[in-house]
């Protein structure tokens, strides 16, 4: 698995031209940025954080995107049960 990363990061570097580090900075930042996403829709999923602070932390349309979703799987379930 490390020689597959190494490798992937060799070739992104190459054909980016940046430096090995600078992939690694990126992929670090854009991992953190989609951990962080999921820490605050769970949060507000779960009713620990209110909607306008979840808008605040990632936006209007990631907070809309998560609600769509929940009311699909809600009808979905919903469905099922009276199936």
């Amino acid at each position: 698995m490390a020689a597959e990363i190494s490798d992937r990061v060799r070739e992104i570097a190459a054909a980016r031209e940046l430096s090995e580090s600078e992939v690694f900075e990126r992929a670090l930042e854009r991992g953190l940025e989609a951990l962080w996403e999921d820490l605050v829709l769970a949060q507000y999923l779960a009713g620990d954080l209110d909607r306008a602070a979840a808008i605040d932390r990632v936006g209007r349309a990631t907070v809309e995107r998560a609600d769509r979703e929940r009311s699909v799987v809600e009808d979905d379930v919903d469905w099922g049960l009276n199936a």
